[in-house]
């Protein structure tokens, strides 16, 4: 499942990337829009997943050890976790997470009762992932078993980003991301849905998937599904396709007109 989860969040920014590479500049050129979404915007709305997301294989890890009230799990050379009835204190010194150097803190982590799926939420407070300050939290719902033919997971988060230089992202809402499993991994196919906002730079951008988007791993490119970007009131919608493994998608901007790009 590990190897998965990158491979999910890979595709889908792989293809909101390209999508505003290639649509937005030649739009723009035509003087259709007012505005428009640059590369480094779509680095931005990608920017919290990237600094927070480095600890969730390894919170993911530590919770499944969550029926050791009491003890020390020591689960890398680098983090470890305190366990307690309602949860555990997870500190992390130095680490090396998905490539990401010198992650330190402590992240106490408090186990949701009384829902039919497991869950926990994570609290950051002056987290460090390098230079870059995480507080804030994310709280994680994993639904389905390993055993059975798909699994899911939710991630609501309600977090800030603070930079070096001072600059702060923020972020809130809810990614849904699910994975079905085929008779090989080649025929295995995943699935993301969810809306969120980000604020940085005094822009507000949110993200909404008005049909889940679907892919294949058998295929570099999201197959299906569609999804709405909206900075500060300019609504861009992207489709996906109807299954087909290609490289194209269709772009319809504000006034209604429609465009295929190259993903």
């Amino acid at each position: 499942m590990k190897s998965v989860i990158p491979k999910i969040y890979s595709l889908f920014f792989m293809g909101l990337t390209f999508f505003v590479l290639q649509s937005c500049s030649e739009d723009a050129e035509n003087g259709n829009i007012e505005q428009e979404l640059t590369q480094t915007e779509v680095q931005t709305i990608m920017e919290t997943d990237q600094v927070t997301g480095v600890a969730d294989s390894a919170l993911a890890e530590l919770y499944a050890g969550n029926g050791m009230s009491g003890k020390v799990a020591k689960s890398n050379d680098c983090y470890a976790a305190e366990y307690t009835e309602n949860g555990f204190t997870a500190t992390f010194n130095n680490c090396v997470l998905n490539g990401t150097e010198n992650v330190n803190g402590t992240l106490t982590v408090v186990y949701e009762v009384g829902g039919e799926a497991a869950s926990f939420t994570a609290n950051y407070e002056d987290f460090y992932v390098g230079t870059i300050k995480v507080n804030g939290t994310r709280t994680y719902v994993i639904a389905g078993e390993m055993t059975g033919n798909s699994i899911s997971f939710s991630v609501t988060s309600d977090v800030s980003v603070e930079f070096e230089d001072g600059e702060t992202i923020a972020e809130t809402g809810t990614k849904t991301f699910t994975f079905t499993f085929g008779e090989d991994l080649q025929s295995s196919s995943f699935g993301l849905s969810g809306s969120w906002t980000v604020q940085a730079d005094g822009n507000t951008y949110m993200v909404e998937t008005l049909e889940d988007l679907q892919g294949s791993l058998s295929c570099q490119y999201l197959t299906s599904g569609s999804m709405e970007i909206s900075k500060n009131g300019l609504q861009v919608a992207v489709d996906f396709g109807d299954g087909e493994c290609d490289d194209t998608a269709t772009v319809t901007y504000p006034n209604g007109a429609t465009e295929e790009i190259t993903l």
